[in-house]
């Protein structure tokens, strides 16, 4: 596709010599590149700690995670995150003995604890063990193992595993580029700074993806490429007020887009949830499958959309049509008038509309009162 579209790909490490000039090395020798415009997609790389990188190729990133020659026996996950999560979920399903660890109360940060409850329950099924509020003090090898001595309420406890998955966060992939021979900034965490163009401080290079922050997500990165582009090419594209759905490939998946529950809650934004359980969509049932939940955040004045999650078996399949629905501004009742494919999971997202109306055909919802007799919301709900 590059060749068709007149790209030459270049194989090689970049090296900027100044704003202008970047040195591409490669295996045939040094080339030196002028450009009239460049984009920076170095990506990122896992977080390791300097207390676990104790060269023992036993303590992993989910870089090695990916290629182990086996599978271990006993496997210690550092970091409940998305990462953690789901490798987790792999290698339990795979027939290690799986502990995870998590330094903070929950798993999955911020993410809404009812979207939380059915992953947190299959993972306890799942995992030998799953612990909360957890300091991991020190590693250290011990023969053929890794011994981890972690802070357990408030108790030292000493434990041995096979491998250890170290999934704390990513960092920025800016070391060895020659950033510090051009004018490019970095924040406080290393990440590069642009602006709403994705123009860093030299006015002929742009930034996108895990570099630049944010939302460390393959389409998100995508996105800022073609604002990018479309920048360059003279069309003035600003990344402002672009939804990012999330997708976590844990089992079951979980997905969301727009405003979450919590986000309202600590912004004092009036919304009402409406939730709809896949124990009543007879597609879930039909495989076995009814732990699921489709929600919807709702402005209660103008009744517009503006948030949703989906925790569920395909979740990731179903989030695209609320994004659509958030962007065009859709209000809840354009969905729930939405005809849906019967039996499908897409119309739990029609039911969750009409559970908003107390018109859901397969849950018990009180109706709504009519709209000149209701009162307008101040209060989460």
């Amino acid at each position: 596709i590059a060749k068709i579209r007149g790209v030459t790909v270049m194989k090689g490490r970049g090296y900027f010599e100044d704003g202008k000039t970047l040195r591409v090395e490669t295996k045939e020798g040094q080339i030196s590149v002028d450009f009239q415009a460049l984009i920076i997609a170095a990506g990122s790389k896992p977080a390791l700690p300097k207390a676990f990188d104790l060269g023992n190729p036993r303590i992993m990133t989910s870089t090695e995670a990916l290629e182990l020659p086996e599978i271990p026996e006993t496997l210690l996950v550092v970091g409940g995150g998305y990462i953690g999560m789901e490798l987790g979920m792999v290698y339990a399903g795979l027939g290690s003995g799986v502990s995870l660890v998590e330094a903070m109360p929950g798993m999955l940060g911020a993410v809404d604890p009812d979207l939380i409850r059915p992953i947190q329950n299959k993972a306890q099924k799942m995992f030998k063990s799953l612990r909360f509020s957890v300091k991991v003090l020190k590693m250290s090898t011990f023969g053929q193992k890794i011994k981890v001595a972690m802070e357990v309420d408030g108790q030292k406890v000493e434990e041995l595993y096979d491998r250890v998955l170290v999934s704390v966060g990513r960092a920025p992939l800016t070391q060895n580029l020659g950033i510090e021979n051009t004018k490019i900034q970095k924040d406080e965490k290393g990440f590069l700074r642009v602006d709403a163009q994705q123009l860093t401080a030299e006015p002929n290079i742009y930034a996108v993806g895990d570099i630049v922050g944010g939302a460390m997500l393959a389409h998100k990165a995508s996105k800022e490429a073609r604002i990018a582009v479309e920048n360059i090419t003279g069309e003035h594209r600003a990344n402002k007020d672009i939804l990012i759905p999330a997708v976590v490939f844990t089992d079951p998946e979980l997905a969301w887009v727009g405003i979450t529950e919590n986000e309202a809650k600590a912004r004092n934004i009036p919304y009402k949830a409406a939730r709809f359980p896949w124990g009543a969509s007879g597609r879930a049932i039909s495989f076995d499958r009814p732990d699921g939940l489709t929600k919807l955040i709702v402005d209660p004045e103008s009744e517009r959309i503006i948030g949703a999650g989906i925790v569920g078996a395909g979740a990731g399949e179903l989030i695209g049509e609320m994004t659509l629905a958030i962007e065009a501004g859709l209000t809840a009742r354009d969905l729930a008038e939405t005809v849906h494919p019967h039996p499908t999971l897409s119309e739990t997202l029609m039911e969750a509309a009409e559970v908003f109306y107390g018109t859901a055909t397969h849950t018990a919802q009180m109706r709504r009162p009519a709209p000149e007799a209701t009162q307008p919301a101040t209060t989460p709900q």
